[in-house]
């Protein structure tokens, strides 16, 4: 029997019968540090690392020239040509973002600032998105201080989007390098 395609009729009951496959690997992330870098770098870039939006923010995770310095890295095209380095850099960041955040995680972290419970995740995407100095002010304000990116990104929206995941292995660093 033929599957009828769009300009056929059918006429009786048709069953069309698919194979299944017999084990099928659904992936599944945890809610660990590689969950919660991978749900970041998917909303700032999808996920590909030689993505360079309209602002010139580079790479898988969307870091500025200035950010990137900071770690001794100048070459930018380089940079979008190598996911190893972009992925330390990352680490790095986090961990630097940490040490900096390092008070105000162990004062903020379980209450509740414009409806969401602030967690260490979701403090360190915010840093992130808009610098460790303005998460602090965001702290500090109990949310006053809610800055927005050029697309309308808010450490609100970072604060509960990227909260819950189990970020603990990144160890604070002032220092940190790539």
């Amino acid at each position: 029997m033929s599957i009828p395609t769009t300009t056929e009729v059918v006429k009786e009951d048709t069953t069309v019968v698919f194979p299944v496959e017999s084990s099928i690997e659904i992936p599944f992330l945890q809610n660990d540090f590689v969950a919660f870098k991978e749900a970041l770098a998917f909303k700032e870039s999808q996920g590909k690392y030689r993505v360079v939006n309209t602002l010139g923010y580079l790479g898988k995770y969307q870091f500025g020239k200035t950010t990137l310095e900071r770690f001794r890295i100048y070459n930018t095209d380089g940079f979008l040509r190598n996911p190893e380095l972009q992925e330390s850099a990352f680490l790095a960041y986090c961990k630097v973002n940490k040490w900096i955040l390092r008070k105000d995680i162990r004062r903020s972290v379980g209450k509740v600032i414009n409806g969401t419970e602030i967690t260490e995740s979701g403090i360190l995407a915010a840093a992130h998105l808009s610098g460790a100095g303005n998460v602090k002010k965001y702290l500090r304000s109990g949310g006053q201080h809610n800055l927005s990116d050029a697309y309308g990104a808010s450490i609100s929206l970072y604060m509960k989007k990227f909260a819950g995941f189990d970020v603990s292995e990144v160890e604070a660093n002032r220092k940190a390098r790539v």
